[in-house]
C-alpha cells in the first residue's frame, strides 16, 4: 500500500517481483494508482487529426514511464511527474466534450502501484478523475517525503525544518483541493453504471475522508509549530487541538456509508481511529490548561477529569497505532513529531501532579456532575480545501469535429508501415 512511503528498493513494473519492505509513514495515503500503456490510436484513427492522435499517445506514454519508478523516486522526479500530468490533462479533457462524441471511444487502464489491481473503463471522465486523483496522491507522498527524509536511519527523529514543515502544509492543501474538486466536480460528470464499476478507493466517501484528513494533518503541523513557539497562547493551541479533532472526525464519519472491507479501507479507518485518539487526547490536555487557570474549585475537578482523560485516550492511541501498523500491509512510523513528540511524557506527569494537588476536591464535592467530564468547546474551521483551477482544454482542439477523416492510401500505407514496426 502506498502510504507516502519511503521505499527505496520497490520495484516497478507489472508482474515484478517485489522486494519486502516495511514502510515508513507520517502522513497516510491508501495507494499510488498509475497509467497503464493503453491503446488509443486505433479508437480515434481518422475521428482527429494524426497531429492530435500523436500527441495524446505521446503525452500519456509519458506519465505511464515516469509513473512506473515513482515509489523510490526523488523530489525532483515527482515534479516531473507533476508536470506530465498537468501537460497531459489539457489535452485529454477534448475527449469529455459533448460536441466531441469521443467520451467513452477509449479503453482507458490504472492500475495501483502496490498491488497490481487495474481497473480498465471506456470513459474519459474516468481517466481525467485518475489524472487528478494521482496529483493528490502524489502532493501527500511528497509531503510524506519532507518529513520522513530517506536518508535518515530507523528509529531516530529526524530533523525537519520549520520552513519543510511550511512546504509539508501547502502539499496537504494541494491535496485537499484535488480531492475536493474531485468529490464535487467530476464526479457529478460521470454515469452511474460507470461508477459502480470504480475501485474502492474512487468511492466518493473515500476521496472526501482523504481530503478532510490532509486538512486534519495541517492543522497537526500548525499544532506542532505553535508548542514551540513561546508567544502561542494556551488558548491558540487549545484551539488548533479541537480544529484537529473535528477534521478527524469528520473524516471518519465519511467512511461511515463507504465499503471498507479492503485492506485500502480497514487500513484509513485504523488510521484515523488511532489519529482520532491522538487528537483527543491533546485537545483534552490544552483544555485542563485554560480551566486550571480559573479559580473556582470546580475549575481544578473539571481540569483533573480532562487530564484523567487525555492520559487514558493517550493510551487508547498507542493500542490504535500498534494495529494499524500491524494491519496488512504492515507499515511504521516515524518517532513521536509534531505535537506529539512531548505529549507522551507531559500528559502522564500533569495529570498526576494535577491529582496529587487537587485530589482532595474530589473527596469535599461529591457532586457527580462536576467530577464529569466536560465537552470539549467547538470552533469554527480555519482551513478549507486549496482551491483547484481546472485547466481549459487545449487548443489544439478547436475546429475538431470529430467526423470520420479520409485518409489518402499513401497515408493509410504509412500508418500500418509504423504500427506493423511497433510490433
Amino acid at each position: 500500500m502506498g502510504c507516502g512511503a519511503s521505499i527505496p528498493n520497490k520495484l516497478g513494473g507489472k508482474g515484478r517481483k517485489r522486494r519486502s519492505v516495511i514502510q515508513e509513514v507520517a502522513v497516510f495515503l491508501p495507494t499510488i494508482r498509475v497509467p497503464v500503456a493503453t491503446d488509443i490510436v486505433h479508437p480515434l484513427r481518422g475521428l482527429v487529426s494524426k497531429e492530435l492522435l500523436d500527441r495524446l499517445a505521446t503525452l500519456r506514454s509519458k506519465v505511464v514511464l515516469l509513473g512506473e519508478d515513482i515509489y523510490h523516486g526523488d523530489m525532483e522526479a515527482i515534479s516531473e511527474l507533476e508536470r506530465a500530468l498537468e501537460e497531459y490533462l489539457p489535452v485529454v479533457l477534448g475527449l469529455t466534450a459533448k460536441e466531441s462524441r469521443l467520451e467513452a471511444s477509449v479503453q482507458f487502464s490504472w492500475r495501483t502501484l502496490d498491488d497490481d489491481q487495474e481497473c480498465c473503463l471506456a470513459s474519459a471522465w474516468y481517466e481525467v478523475l485518475s489524472v487528478i486523483h494521482m496529483m493528490a496522491m502524489l502532493a501527500l507522498f511528497e509531503a510524506n517525503l519532507k518529513l520522513i527524509p530517506r536518508n535518515g536511519q530507523y528509529g531516530i527523529e529526524k530533523k525537519v525544518s520549520e520552513d519543510s514543515k511550511k512546504d509539508v502544509v501547502d502539499s496537504l492543501l494541494r491535496a485537499s483541493g484535488c480531492l475536493d474538486y474531485s468529490v464535487h466536480r467530476l464526479l457529478v460528470q460521470i454515469p452511474v453504471q460507470i461508477k459502480k464499476s470504480f475501485p474502492s478507493y474512487l468511492q466518493e466517501g473515500i476521496l472526501e475522508a482523504i481530503s478532510i484528513q490532509a486538512l486534519a494533518q495541517c492543522v497537526e503541523i500548525q499544532l506542532g509549530l505553535a508548542s514551540e513557539c513561546d508567544k502561542a497562547t494556551l488558548s491558540v493551541k487549545r484551539r488548533l487541538a479541537c480544529e484537529q479533532v473535528s477534521y478527524f472526525s469528520q473524516a471518519h464519519y465519511c467512511l461511515s456509508g463507504c465499503d471498507t472491507s479492503d485492506s485500502y479501507g480497514k487500513k484509513l479507518l485504523l488510521f484515523l481511529k488511532w489519529k482520532c485518539m491522538d487528537a483527543k487526547a491533546v485537545a483534552y490536555y490544552y483544555h485542563a490548561l485554560v480551566l486550571d487557570k480559573g479559580g473556582e474549585p470546580s475549575n481544578h475537578i473539571s481540569a483533573v477529569c480532562c487530564l484523567s482523560a487525555a492520559d487514558d485516550l493517550l493510551a487508547e492511541s498507542k493500542r490504535a497505532c500498534l494495529s494499524f501498523c500491524l494491519a496488512n500491509p504492515i507499515t511504521r512510523v516515524p518517532p513521536p513529531w509534531g505535537i506529539m513528540k512531548n505529549m507522551h511524557k507531559k500528559i502522564p506527569d500533569v495529570a498526576y501532579k494535577k491529582f496529587q494537588i487537587y485530589g482532595h476536591l474530589f473527596e469535599q464535592d461529591k457532586n457527580s456532575a462536576l467530577q464529569s467530564l466536560p465537552d470539549l468547546p467547538e470552533f469554527p474551521l480555519s482551513l478549507r480545501p486549496e482551491g483547484y483551477e481546472f485547466p481549459c482544454t487545449d487548443s489544439i482542439w478547436e475546429n475538431v469535429d470529430c467526423q470520420p477523416q479520409i485518409q489518402s492510401l499513401k497515408e493509410h500505407l504509412k500508418d500500418e508501415d509504423e504500427e506493423a514496426e511497433t510490433k
